[in-house]
């Protein structure tokens, strides 16, 4: 009969062990409170850091313009006889395209490409702003360059060689930073515009920039529907010449109409995949640093710091 009760009791050991732990509890709260200088010495040293750091980041600048897809006649009936006539123009060896999703999206990968961001960079000579600017000047509108990484007086890297990298930074570098800390470029998927921005220590050069790109990459996709166009219509004039099945020469006829248009509209259109619905203006207000979110989230990480040095001085001490 004892011994069906002893389920429905607390055995000593576990009694014990949760009057221990209670005991722990206070002890611990005990020794945080007695280290609470430690922990406001802590985050004292560790605010004043963040303060000191966060001013001493220079200020940033964001330019950014709303683009639309550029809706053309020609693309909207190539991207028809796509439908209509894909096979027969696989079969042929004549590349349609897609619409104008797929021409946008193609549009966008290519501006986050390496071959277009390091030609960009070299076409408009952008290595030194990006590689060696540390601020912006706004009274004499001038960048501040590093002067340990780039000599301006005489126009040379002095920054120490390392491995496959010279003193001037490769193109891989520039590359990476310009994509990473630079350039952005985003899509609205409920209206389906596309934002893109640079941001950079110069507002007038976030907003040159921005407009450079826009321009650059509507040049770049012209230049391809052209030479892929003039290449399919030669093509297919040979074709023609070679067969004399009516219904494949009429066919042809509606894809060389196509190939026709489309070429004459790239040769036309300066906005051919985006149109500028808002262009990029001259930034007047700051995008970061967040100077504020630094030194808040530097004050709880020296708070944390303090209670865990004083946790851990408490363990020690246990054992």
């Amino acid at each position: 009969m004892s011994q069906s009760n002893y389920p429905n009791q607390l055995s000593p050991n576990f009694t014990q062990q949760s009057h221990d732990d209670e005991i722990d509890l206070k002890e611990l709260f005990f020794a945080i409170w007695k280290g609470k200088w430690v922990i406001i010495a802590t985050t004292f040293m560790f605010a004043v850091g963040a303060v000191v750091f966060a001013i001493s980041q220079p200020n940033t600048y964001k330019a950014d313009t709303l683009l639309a897809p550029a809706v053309t006649s020609g693309q909207g009936g190539l991207a028809k006889m796509a439908g209509q006539l894909g096979s027969l123009a696989a079969i042929a060896g004549v590349n349609l395209g897609g619409g104008e999703s797929s021409q946008t999206d193609l549009a966008v990968q290519i501006m986050k490409s390496r071959q277009f961001v390091e030609h960009f960079i070299q076409m408009h000579d952008l290595l030194v702003p990006i590689m060696a600017a540390k601020e912006w000047e706004p009274n004499s509108n001038t960048l501040v360059l590093d002067n340990e990484i780039y000599d301006e007086s005489t126009g040379n890297w002095l920054r120490e060689p390392k491995g496959l990298r010279g003193a001037q930074p490769t193109a891989q570098e520039a590359y990476k930073v310009f994509i990473s800390e630079i350039f952005s470029v985003s899509q609205d998927k409920e209206s389906g515009l596309y934002t893109v921005s640079v941001e950079h220590f110069s507002p007038f050069l976030a907003q040159q920039w921005t407009t450079w790109l826009v321009e650059d990459i509507n040049k770049v996709m012209r230049e391809r529907v052209i030479a892929e166009s003039s290449q399919n219509l030669e093509y297919l004039t040979k074709q023609l010449n070679k067969t004399s099945v009516a219904e494949m020469r009429s066919a042809f006829y509606q894809i060389v109409e196509e190939q026709t248009k489309s070429l004459m509209l790239a040769e036309v259109q300066e906005e051919f995949i985006f149109k500028v619905l808002d262009p990029a203006v001259v930034p007047e207000l700051k995008s970061g640093p967040k100077r504020a979110l630094i030194s808040i989230l530097g004050t709880i990480f020296g708070v944390m710091l303090g209670v865990a040095i004083v946790v851990i001085r408490f363990a020690f001490s246990k054992k």
